[in-house]
């Protein structure tokens, strides 16, 4: 019997960190035409500027960038039970960033997260904390 291959990470949105704190994660799948498979196997997909809205009681993501043009938009699979959880919190000020994309197997897998977005005082510090991480001061 053969093992399933673990996911590899194929993109991360280092954006996101940057700009929100990031709470709760949610790995989704995705509803993907053939090439635009071949496109995020090979690497040539971007998660910047990317952003997950909720339409008719299901996730969409926006915005995904594949080659040299922008997707359309692309529907995440996810239960009613995820989504009506992400909804109530999309209410209380919450937003829902994609954070990661895992290609493995024969499955590929977006990573969601909840999100609030950061002041500019905020980010000053996350600069600051790095630099101090890295020994520059």
């Amino acid at each position: 019997m053969k093992k399933p291959k673990k996911p590899e990470t194929v993109t991360v949105n280092r954006r996101a960190r940057f700009d929100y704190t990031l709470g709760d994660e949610l790995v989704c799948g995705m509803s993907l035409t053939g090439d635009e498979v071949r496109k995020i196997r090979d690497h040539h997909v971007q998660l910047k500027g990317s952003f997950v809205t909720i339409r008719n009681s299901e996730l969409w993501l926006n915005n995904l960038t594949l080659g040299a043009e922008t997707a359309r938009n692309i529907k995440l699979l996810a239960t009613k039970k995820q989504i009506s959880s992400l909804e109530r919190e999309k209410v209380t000020g919450s937003t829902i960033v994609p954070t990661k994309l895992l290609a493995g197997g024969r499955t590929i897998k977006l990573v969601i997260a909840l999100g609030k977005g950061k002041k500019k005082y905020d980010k000053r510090e996350t600069i600051k904390k790095r630099d101090l991480d890295r020994g520059r001061f």
